[in-house]
């Protein structure tokens, strides 16, 4: 599916592509207007009111924005989050994935919406990092990957030539924003929620499983540095 000669930089997103999206439908959807309701000791329906206005705020900073919800909602959503955080886990294959990246390929960027608190909690949990040449928030940047100025300034923190490129996101919306932007090698994910039926993607291939996009033989790509420079690399 994917030819790796032709591939320089790998963009990944986080919740729903490398973490199994269920801790955050769980979190958002279920566990923070149940407990909203009860730390302001509100009637029931209003969990439903709750969950409306995180809905309403899609697609935007606030949405991905824990300081966000903990003032309007008044509550500690960090330590709400920490309630479920048993929940939060690498989707199936996604570790043999990473640990493969690193082994034998290009610059692995993790180009994720997700907030600097939301990062503070998952990728100690994960072990995400060990396998990241670097992070890039939205929130670092101002706006979210649904618009296009998270490319440009993206490719201003990390360059990268869009015609060698593979971004691989669960949302259809930021892959249509990276295409628009010229990012020529674009995947999406079936089933980012374990718990949640498989999803549709009509304009975009969608992965089962991150095997598929390994070579069988898996040798080294010519021009990849030696395991010895990986010090350098991800230190």
């Amino acid at each position: 599916m994917i030819d790796w000669r032709a591939i320089d930089t790998v963009l990944l997103d986080m919740d729903g592509t490398l973490l199994d999206l269920h801790f955050d439908s769980h979190f958002w959807l279920e566990h923070l207007p149940r407990r909203y309701v009860e730390l302001h000791r509100l009637d029931e329906s209003t969990q439903e009111e709750i969950r409306a206005r995180i809905i309403r705020e899609q697609g935007t900073l606030n949405w991905y924005s824990l300081a966000y919800w903990s003032r309007e909602l008044g509550v500690d959503v960090v330590a709400l989050k920490r309630e479920v955080q048993h929940l939060i886990g690498l989707r199936s294959d996604a570790l043999d994935f990473l640990q493969w990246l690193k082994a034998a390929h290009p610059r692995v960027v993790l180009a994720t919406n997700a907030d600097r608190e939301s990062l503070a909690l998952k990728l100690p949990l994960t072990g995400l990092e060990e396998y990241l040449d670097a992070i890039v928030s939205s929130a670092d940047v101002g706006v979210p990957k649904e618009e296009q100025a998270f490319w440009f300034a993206l490719q201003e923190l990390e360059p990268f030539d869009p015609e060698r490129t593979l971004f691989i996101d669960d949302n259809a919306a930021v892959l249509e924003s990276a295409r628009e932007f010229g990012i020529r090698h674009l995947l999406g994910i079936q089933q980012p929620d374990s718990r949640r039926p498989e999803k549709e993607l009509e304009e975009f291939i969608a992965l089962d499983r991150f095997a598929s996009l390994l070579p069988e033989e898996r040798p080294p790509v010519p021009g990849d540095r030696p395991e010895a420079g990986y010090g350098e690399r991800h230190g």
